[in-house]
Order: structure tokens, then sequence, then C-alpha cells
């Protein structure tokens, strides 16, 4: 089957749940689809649909063609069996728990409840923030970011780390000079598909952020990777990022389904092992999405600023140029302050200024490209990220319209 990566394909995306107890996400796997994926060709419907694991299943996937050929990539290493180890998250959150009280005295009930509910106060005082902005917190509920709670007391060295480091997981600038059968719009393309996947699979956003950073580094590293090999290494990505962000991550056989059988589950694990040595097994890299948390952990907004940030921040894994020349840092600074802006009309807060050492001027030039692309993203053929906040349960925020222009440096917002 001819690959083709036509930008006229349009699907929706179910609705996206994160953090669901293991059961529900496996049941969930077996839905049913409103209509077919397009995702790199156009194909017929998927005629595996009824075998093992998506027996009942009706959505079709659609994936590359098909690679009959037992030639490796680049000369690839044999994947023999060897053990991954995964570098250590760099992310600091509050883990408390409670303490088990026993009272010596059987006597001193009131004096175990007493401690007890000073031991519960202490828990409560731990993991509130001293920044929170009381004018939303009515909204939090709404957050669609995972629950824990940065510790503050931790908060300026956790950013110190994180920008320490995320310079050191960045892709190379114009990178696809290197591979002469790939173009930005055929990762586009790839990007697209990965989002769509992530929705049907439940994965949580920081393990597509961490997938298209594995793709993008991966081909930083090497040279004349075949478009037909293209799917191949966004699918390893997914499934390296799933086992290193996810509770529990899709199976194996999973991943074969979802690109239609176009690869076996050899040709997956010897992707899987080519890539790990390729990135020299440094899969911790820190993403805007990581970013974003951390400064709403610090400066917490209402859960329609929040949802618009992190639409913003995830249209940008669609496009390499410009994004690719950004830190993580400055994409999730640029995103943040562009939904404030859009929302509340300030550009930056004081707040985020002083803990970030973000000023103005320096976030200017990313938030004038993010701001180009909200304004594009109803008008692009691939809809699969807009497609997916436009769910009540992101607050409907791809439907907020952009605005028309930013502020004038110097000018007050």
């Amino acid at each position: 089957m001819q690959m083709n990566f036509s930008s006229g394909a349009h699907y929706g995306s179910p609705a996206h749940k994160e953090n669901l107890p293991p059961s529900t996400k496996r049941n969930s796997f077996q839905h049913q689809r409103s209509k077919p994926r397009t995702v790199l060709g156009v194909v017929s419907e998927n005629e595996l649909r009824g075998r093992s694991f998506g027996q009942g299943s009706q959505y079709s996937r659609h994936s590359s063609v098909s690679d009959n050929s037992q030639s490796n990539l680049l000369g690839c290493l044999s994947s023999s069996g060897c053990d991954v180890y995964v570098e250590e998250a760099c992310e600091v959150v509050l883990a408390a728990s409670g303490r088990e009280l026993v009272s010596e005295d059987s006597d001193s009930e009131d004096n175990a409840l007493q401690n007890q509910n000073q031991s519960m106060r202490l828990l409560l005082e731990l993991n509130s923030s001293s920044r929170l902005d009381a004018s939303c917190q009515s909204e939090h509920e709404d957050s669609q970011l995972p629950g824990e709670t940065f510790c503050a007391e931790y908060a300026d060295d956790i950013y110190r780390n994180l920008k320490e480091k995320e310079k050191k997981f960045l892709a190379r600038k114009g990178y696809l000079e290197r591979h002469t059968e790939i173009t930005s719009g055929m990762r586009v393309v790839l990007v697209d598909w990965l989002v769509e996947v992530s929705q049907e699979y439940m994965l949580s956003s920081e393990t597509l952020y961490l997938a298209v950073n594995y793709v993008d580094r991966f081909l930083s590293c090497t040279t004349n990777v075949k478009r037909n090999k293209l799917q191949l290494v966004g699918t390893a990505s997914l499934l390296i990022a799933a086992k290193y962000e996810e509770i529990t991550p899709p199976e194996l056989n999973e991943f074969v389904y979802i690109t239609d059988s176009t690869y076996s589950q050899k040709q997956l694990l010897h992707m899987e092992d080519l890539l790990l040595r390729v990135l020299a097994f440094k899969l911790a890299a820190p993403t805007p999405h990581l970013f974003l948390r951390l400064f709403l952990s610090v400066h917490s907004s209402c859960a329609k600023t929040e949802n618009l940030a992190l639409y913003i921040a995830e249209l940008s894994l669609l496009e390499m140029n410009p994004f690719l020349q950004y830190t993580p840092s400055l994409l999730a600074a640029g995103a943040y302050s562009l939904a404030c802006y859009t929302i509340h009309k300030v550009l930056w807060p004081d707040a985020l200024a002083v803990y970030t050492g973000y000023t103005v001027a320096e976030i200017m030039p990313c938030l004038t490209h993010l701001h180009k692309l909200h304004v594009s993203a109803e008008s692009r053929p691939h809809q699969a990220i807009r497609d997916k906040f436009k769910s009540p349960k992101f607050r409907c925020v791809s439907w907020i319209a952009p605005l028309e222009g930013l502020p004038i440096l110097g000018t007050s917002p």
C-alpha cells in the first residue's frame, strides 16, 4: 500500500481521560469510533479488527506502507535482549501520606484525636500553595493537570534543576535536512496521529510530549530515515513514553494493532531498542507541559486560562519551525502568557516574572509565534488537537476566539 501523507484527512477524537483506574482504561480501549481515522495513508477499513485485543471494535486503523523487507534501518544494532535502565525523573512532587497515630495510654483518646487533627491540618498546609489566586480557586476542580502538588518549599529548586537540564534534551534545528525522504508536513501528520492515538488509549499529555521529544531527538541523531519508517519511529517513541510515564501502559500487541499490523512486534521491539540506544536511555526530558504544571502550582489561575494554556502549548508540537528554537520553559511561559492575556488581559503575572526570571521582552518573540499558530489553528487541515480541546472536559477552550492582535511592547496591556 502506497504511503500518502495528504493533509486533507480530518477526523474526530473521543473523550480523553487521564489517570483512570487500569480496569477502566483497558475497557475503554475497545470503544467504538464514530468515523474511521486517516493517519499516514488512505486505506480501507481495518479487516483485522475482530482479532485478539480488538474483537468487537468498529473503528479502523490506518497506517503506512507495509515493510516487507528485512533490511535494518541505518545498519541498526541487533535487538538483542538488554535491560532498560531509565533515568530517574527530575521533577520533585509532594508525596505526603498520613501517619498512623498510636496512643500508648488507652485512656487518652482525646489526646490521640487532637494529635490526629493537628496532623491533618499540617498535611493540608503542606499541600496548599501560599500563592494561589483566591479568585480562581472555585474553578480549580476543573483542572486538567494531574492531582499532585509541587511542594512550594522546593519549587525554586525544581525550576532551577529543570532549567539546567532542558537544553540537554533539545532537538537540532533543521534536522530534516539530514533526511531526504521526510518533510515537515509528514512530521505534522505523524504528530497529529500520535495525538489521536493518545486520546484513544487515554494516555496522559506528558506521555504525548515525551513521545514527540523522542521522535525529534532520534531524527536529530540519525540520517536518511526512510519515509516508510517514520510511523515506526513514532510508534516506538510512544511505546517508550507510555512505559516511562503511564501506570498501566498499553501492551505491545496494541501498538502493533494501531498501525494495522504494518509493522510486526519484532520490528517494533527492534526500533525500540535502537531508539533507546540513540537517545542513550535519557528519557526524563523536561517538556513544556511539565513547566506549565510547575508554573500553575506557583501562580494558580482559573480553569479556562489553564486549559487554554495547555491547548496553545500542545498546538506548538505540530510545527518544527519556529518552535524547536525555543526551550520548553520559554514555550510554557509563552503559552501561559497568551492564555492569560486572552482571558484576563494580563500579559505576564509579576509572580511568574520573579519566579522564572523571564521578562515580557524575552517572552514576546515566542508569544508572537504562538499567537499566529493560535489564529491559524481553525484553518489547518489536521485538527486532532483542536478537536480534543473542544471537549467540556477542557472547558471547550479551542472554541475561544484568538486575539486579533497583541499589545505593543512597552505599553500597558
